[in-house]
């Protein structure tokens, strides 16, 4: 098993402003940033992973914990409030440990909907744990994110942050602060909960929002919702017919496309990809399989580690100790799943590296 690097651990209030937050990663050789997606909290979720997960998260002391949305997977229909037990685990499992939050919204965050009835409604709770998006001055003339919208400028990394719920272009709002970003040698990462591109269960945003961000031509893009981990070669595209451009390579240079990756492990229960299920109609296209780097049904994170001239990125499986009768497969009844193999199957209990990618700037 490959131990995790240990770091030093900055303290960061939620609360400090701007230009003190990018002054943290100044301090030491590296900043470092764990990523996750999807976690365990609450009775639909398969809390052994999560627990792992939450334990090797928080021994990787990382500057900064990216929380990808869906936090909490309740059982009822329609909740009329969101329980404070849920809000308190948040607190000590995803909150406290880690210096400096980043979160998403999920769609089981938000208030319940006739689409999505056992949405949690813990988002407006759990918003405001995570560290304060950059201030916006009141002179401003550039156009302004919506409301769950925003960037984060913390060491040399611009985070910007995009709502799927409705999916917009954030071209017009975040285009300019990208150009301002690289103008000043950041690096440049999105998150968002919907995937742009999955082969998870496939929804064809070619001509939409992978087309949009891709235009915006960031280093890197983490989303979750999936529960599975995938991580895309970097791209650029798509063109009219869909093609992608695709450098096929785990170590390049800056610019030379966009890296997505789906980290959906975080503790939810694992869902196998359409082409496993036979589901033909959310099956991906050739041109998208085309351009998938790896992916696996586990638990697991992704360590960032960043300095002003390489992100070397690391995703970590995590295999838990279940304890009686739970399963971390959705539907684990279901006739598809035999055959089906989970990441973990035959091996013991721990923390691993999985998959490993190096983006370097040139000049």
């Amino acid at each position: 098993m490959k131990p995790l690097r240990i770091f030093t651990l900055f303290v960061i209030s939620t609360m400090l402003p701007i230009s003190a937050q990018g002054e943290v990663a100044e301090k030491g050789k590296a900043f470092r940033v764990a990523i996750v997606g999807d976690t365990g909290i609450g009775e639909r979720a398969y809390r052994p992973g999560f627990l792992a997960v939450q334990k090797a998260l928080r021994e990787s002391e990382p500057d900064l914990l990216v929380h990808l949305g869906d936090f909490v997977y309740q059982p009822q229909f329609f909740p009329s409030d969101c329980k404070p037990k849920y809000i308190r685990e948040v607190k000590e499992t995803l909150v406290d440990p880690f210096p400096a939050r980043l979160f998403v919204a999920g769609d089981n965050d938000l208030p319940p909907e006739k689409w999505k009835p056992k949405a949690s409604g813990c988002w407006n709770k759990i918003a405001v744990m995570g560290t304060a998006l950059d201030a916006i001055p009141a002179k401003d003339s550039l156009p302004h994110p919506r409301a769950l919208e925003g960037t984060l400028t913390l060491g040399p990394v611009l985070f910007g942050v995009v709502d799927n719920y409705p999916w917009k272009d954030p071209a017009e709002w975040l285009a300019p602060r990208i150009e301002s970003a690289r103008k000043a040698g950041k690096w440049v990462v999105l998150v968002y909960h919907e995937p742009a591109v999955t082969t998870a269960w496939f929804v064809d945003k070619r001509k939409t929002a992978l087309k949009e961000v891709n235009d915006l031509k960031p280093d890197l893009t983490f989303s979750g919702n999936q529960h599975s981990y995938e991580r895309f070669y970097p791209m650029t595209g798509p063109e009219k017919e869909g093609a992608l451009s695709v450098l096929k390579s785990n170590s390049y240079y800056k610019g030379q496309g966009t890296t997505h990756i789906v980290s959906g492990g975080g503790g939810a229960l694992l869902k196998p990809f359409a082409d496993m299920q036979k589901k033909a109609s959310k099956t991906a296209p050739p041109e998208v399989f085309n351009a998938l780097a790896k992916r696996a049904l586990m638990n697991h994170f992704v360590i960032l580690d960043i300095t002003p001239e390489k992100i070397v990125g690391t995703t970590y499986r995590v295999c838990a100790n279940p304890a009686g009768e739970e399963n971390p497969r959705w539907k684990s009844h279901k006739k598809f799943w035999k055959g089906i193999r989970l990441e973990c199957d035959g091996k013991a209990p721990g923390v691993e590296s999985f998959d490993r990618f190096e983006i370097t700037r040139k000049d």
